[in-house]
């Protein structure tokens, strides 16, 4: 297999040349990445040629329209999906929480809820409120309160047959272990046939995009802004839910799929430059030896390309927090199964002016809760006082890694 050209790649993304960022190197990737040129390149265009309301009848509107229409079918396409069950809206907060209406109309009585504690609180927190609305049985299934991870076993014991709806976590924010989703939709279709399952994705796609149909999962969401684009939330729903689920659009557009669960309808401009990023993935192809043509082999030559730089980035630094006794690691130390989005708990000094110490030495961190307040709570870190957060992503470098390790070691 190639080797990932980090000198190319650098080159796909504008801040990396900027003078102002030259003595800066980003680890808060989780939170937000650098958008690749090609994504500032499709939105500049699409502010500067056709910032017009799309699908009328004049050459800038018939652009505007095309480009999107473009934009849904590529991403598709790199999705393993049908064009029309690629959804926009706002943000993954924002779908989340129109998902969640439509549940609340859709659900039958007496159906189960299942919710994890190792998620981001968008892809729970209106669920939860809309069970215990309806007063639909609510089951959270906990994570380690050592480790943070899931066992299924704790899936096993909340399936039943009148299970309707299960949340999970892909990747969590905090932990960073990549979940078998695979899997335990296969179990969950198994115990509960009806059941839908709903897949936050937000921290695990900017290291893989995924193959929802793979995955089996009935609905998965991301941020694009994560994932080199644009800040818009992508929302994957399988067809036969779209056409299932009540409409939450106006009442006129009820017949078209693609706006039955975006109320107020995404931003034009960035929906149309969400493709960026796949310009961006095909380029890598193409440099790495593959057609460069957009396609699920293409996107699986690119994942696998990113994941094996990603591991080389994340075994030292892993090594490094593991070995220390002033700090608690959550998530696993071996570098295998999980992603770079690190977050620990330092005992000398506060999550805040830990990051805020590495940043005054150029290393770009992060501390908080990360909207996973529940975990933090149970782990019994204390979503009060956070962790200190290092995610890393397939444009990070070795030199600064070593970087970073030094910082760490002065300032902890």
């Amino acid at each position: 297999m190639a080797t990932l050209d980090l000198d190319f790649v650098r080159a796909q993304f504008p801040a990396f040349q900027q003078a102002d960022l030259q003595d800066q190197a980003f680890f808060e990737n989780a939170g937000g990445s650098y958008a690749c040129a090609a994504t500032i390149e499709r939105l500049t265009h699409y502010y500067t040629h056709c910032k017009v309301q799309p699908k009328h009848p004049h050459k800038a509107a018939s652009e505007a329209i095309e480009l999107m229409d473009q934009s849904r079918a590529r991403w598709a396409v790199a999705l393993g999906l049908e064009t029309e069950e690629v959804q926009f809206g706002p943000s993954t907060t924002a779908n989340t929480y129109v998902l969640a209406h439509a549940f609340a109309d859709y659900l039958p009585d007496g159906a189960g809820v299942i919710v994890t504690n190792q998620d981001h609180e968008a892809n729970t927190g209106a669920v939860r409120r809309m069970a215990q609305k309806r007063g639909l049985p609510l089951l959270e299934w906990p994570s380690d309160p050592q480790s943070g991870l899931l066992d299924t076993q704790g899936l096993i014991d909340r399936l039943s047959e009148k299970t309707g709806l299960v949340c999970l976590p892909h990747c969590s924010n905090i932990v960073g272990q990549i979940n078998p989703i695979a899997d335990w939709t296969r179990l969950i279709k198994q115990a509960a046939p009806n059941a839908i399952v709903v897949v936050d994705g937000v921290s695990h796609a900017p290291h893989e995009i995924p193959n929802v149909a793979a995955l089996g999962c009935d609905i998965y969401l991301f941020s694009l802004y994560k994932v080199y684009s644009v800040h818009q939330g992508l929302m994957a729903v399988r067809r036969w839910l779209l056409e299932a689920l009540p409409n939450q659009g106006h009442f006129f557009n009820a017949e078209l799929l693609n706006k039955r669960l975006t109320p107020a309808g995404p931003d034009h401009a960035q929906e149309a430059s969400a493709q960026g990023v796949l310009d961006y993935i095909e380029a890598l192809d193409r440099h790495h030896g593959g057609t460069g043509e957009l396609s699920s082999g293409a996107v699986a030559r690119v994942n696998a390309l990113w994941a094996a730089h990603e591991e080389t980035l994340r075994r030292p630094l892993l090594a490094f927090l593991a070995q220390r006794n002033d700090l608690r690691l959550i998530g696993q130390s071996q570098p295998e199964g999980r992603h770079g989005t690190i977050g620990f708990a330092p005992h000398n000094k506060g999550a805040w002016q830990l990051a805020a110490d590495l940043g005054a030495r150029g290393l770009c961190a992060g501390s908080g809760h990360f909207y996973a307040a529940r975990l933090l709570d149970h782990l019994g870190v204390g979503a009060d006082k956070g962790v200190t957060r290092l995610s890393l992503v397939h444009y990070n470098s070795s030199e600064e890694i070593a970087a970073l390790i030094e910082g760490l070691e002065a300032c902890l």
